[in-house]
């Protein structure tokens, strides 16, 4: 049985596949409606040059087929809105899959490692109200709505666990808990020096020029001296000798013959 952060592990994979698998689909979704709309964009211009006497054709708000408004320069604005829209899918894509995340944490901190998914699925969510505000076509319906679900799921996420989610979610996770169970050695070692260095040697004392000089004098005549200066004596240790050795005066008896 998996322990609990497994099964978070999972779910929140499992969303980040659905989330590229609702882009990759809008992606292509908007290739197509802008290559429809182009054709359809061509119709009416060939039907216009005709002269033709259909007023309906010539005179709708939309063109026939599309989601290009008949107005100036409507034919530009619904390309450019395609293309804004597979751009920013493009950008989404590679937040998800998570290259170059040093790239999204300089430059777009929102869809980087230190934030949730909570303005993915805010951008997810404006991507797919825009397509579903137009009258597309069934596949385009489809991939904009599934879209639009899994943004609010991702919203809902980022709100649960908040910009701790793409930490949980990520494959090396395993490994950098595991290494978050020791200590780190190197500080420790770094700060017990420190400590004993200014134990043993003594700290360093400031000079009347503003510099430092370390006032630890070691173990040797110097030390000696400055012990003395401070009322403290050192004396040596007392000879001893192993409990095994004769004791002075007396000899060691001779084994009987």
């Amino acid at each position: 049985m998996l322990p609990p952060r497994g099964y978070i592990f999972i779910f929140l994979n499992g969303l980040r596949a659905l989330s590229i698998i609702a882009m990759l689909l809008v992606f292509s979704s908007s290739i197509v409606t802008m290559v429809h709309d182009v054709e359809a964009v061509n119709k009416f211009v060939a039907a216009g040059k005709s002269n033709s006497t259909d007023s309906d054709l010539l005179d709708c708000d939309y063109i026939v087929d599309s989601t290009v408004p008949n107005q100036p320069a409507g034919a530009f604005w619904a390309v450019l809105n395609r293309l804004l829209i597979i751009f920013q899918i493009i950008v989404l894509l590679l937040s998800e899959i998570g290259w170059p995340m040093s790239f999204f944490d300089r430059f777009f901190p929102v869809l980087g490692s230190q934030f949730g998914l909570g303005a993915l699925g805010v951008m997810q969510g404006l991507i797919g109200a825009a397509i579903l505000s137009h009258h597309v076509d069934d596949f385009a319906l489809v991939s904009a709505f599934f879209l639009f679900a899994i943004g609010a799921l991702n919203i809902f996420t980022g709100l649960v666990f908040r910009h701790h989610a793409k930490a949980k979610r990520s494959l090396t996770s395993w490994r950098e808990q595991a290494k978050g169970v020791l200590p780190p050695p190197v500080r420790l070692a770094a700060s017990a020096a420190s400590n004993l260095s200014g134990t043993v040697f003594g700290a360093p004392e400031e000079k009347d020029d503003g510099g430092e000089k370390w006032a630890g004098y070691g173990f040797g005549r110097q030390g000696e001296k400055k012990a003395g200066l401070k009322g403290f004596l050192i004396s040596k240790p007392l000879e001893s000798l192993p409990r095994y050795a004769p004791k002075s005066g007396v000899r060691a008896s001779s084994p009987p013959a």
